[in-house]
């Protein structure tokens, strides 16, 4: 039996685009297929990271120079959804570290789940070619909320399927709605930095309780704050 976590903390949520996995190449190709469609230039992966986070709308912002009040928002990003679902998964990874991280902190008792923007449809699969499996089929998307983050409730959903307290549990993120998400629903809070943030954002700002360089960086920060 799996020694017990000490009262303080039970769980870890963990937002999955920049936080759990890398999957910034394969929504760089599907942006760069799009872009191709349109007669555009392929943008280089490096070049589109920072707005992974922010989904197809900071994609579709600095690929084609709009926002989603312009007339064409809709049309391309049914269209890159589409392309995406073929290869969501093509070239995803967990970041550097995270499969025994996750596997020492279950064997330390902790529960886990994993909170996103990302919809079902694409994060589902995702999670099943990466190998990883939220306790208790804690796997939040917008599907299962009627507003997502940084509204609380899908933080909240999750602390509730897992049957721990707000209070009892850590989110981690690379977004600042990650971070507001968290705090509005009374968890501690803790920035990947390691993973896509915008241009021009300041994660030091956020208000998080701690900021990591690595996944490995996670596990310490949990054993301290069960301690």
């Amino acid at each position: 039996m799996a020694p017990p976590v000490v009262a303080g903390l039970a769980a870890v949520l963990l937002d999955l685009d920049g936080t759990l996995a890398d999957t910034a190449a394969d929504l760089a190709r599907a942006l760069n297929t799009l872009r191709a469609e349109h007669g555009l230039p392929a943008l280089a992966t490096a070049e589109l990271r920072p707005y992974v986070s922010q989904g197809a709308r900071g994609l579709l912002g600095r690929g084609f120079d709009l926002d989603v009040q312009d007339a064409r928002y809709g049309g391309l990003r049914d269209r890159f959804l589409e392309i995406y679902e073929d290869c969501c998964a093509r070239e995803a990874r967990l970041f550097d570290g995270f499969g025994p991280v996750l596997a020492a902190l279950r064997g330390q008792g902790f529960k886990f789940g994993v909170v996103t923007n990302k919809i079902e449809r694409f994060a589902s699969p995702l999670l099943r070619a990466l190998g990883v499996s939220p306790d208790a089929d804690c796997l939040i998307t917008p599907d299962h909320v009627s507003r997502p983050k940084p509204d609380p409730e899908g933080v909240l959903l999750a602390c509730a399927r897992l049957g721990v307290a707000p209070a009892a549990c850590v989110f981690v993120g690379d977004d600042r709605r990650d971070i507001e998400a968290g705090r509005a629903a009374g968890t501690r809070t803790v920035v990947a930095a390691y993973g896509y943030i915008a241009p021009g954002e300041k994660p030091d700002q956020w208000g998080a309780d701690a900021c990591i360089d690595s996944p490995v960086q996670l596990l310490a920060l949990c054993q301290r704050w069960s301690a």
